[in-house]
């Protein structure tokens, strides 16, 4: 069986644990931050296009509060 290419295009670096889910739960708080700031801009945007054929962001800025996992 082949093994499947990864995914990113950047070397991968050795991490632990720990620093990975710290990193993860970052980018979960730097989207929703982006999301939030931009809100009106992207539901404009994705607004634009025809319903069925494109996902339509949240119809309200995010609460990162919330746990959503």
């Amino acid at each position: 069986m082949n093994e499947l290419e990864p995914s990113l295009w950047f070397a991968k670096p050795e991490l632990s644990d720990e620093t990975v889910a710290q990193l993860l739960d970052f980018l979960h708080e730097l989207t929703t931050g982006f999301e939030n700031a931009y809100y009106d801009q992207l539901h404009r945007y994705y607004a634009s296009f025809d319903h069925s054929e494109h996902q339509q962001p949240p119809t309200e800025p995010l609460d990162p509060s919330q746990d959503t996992l």
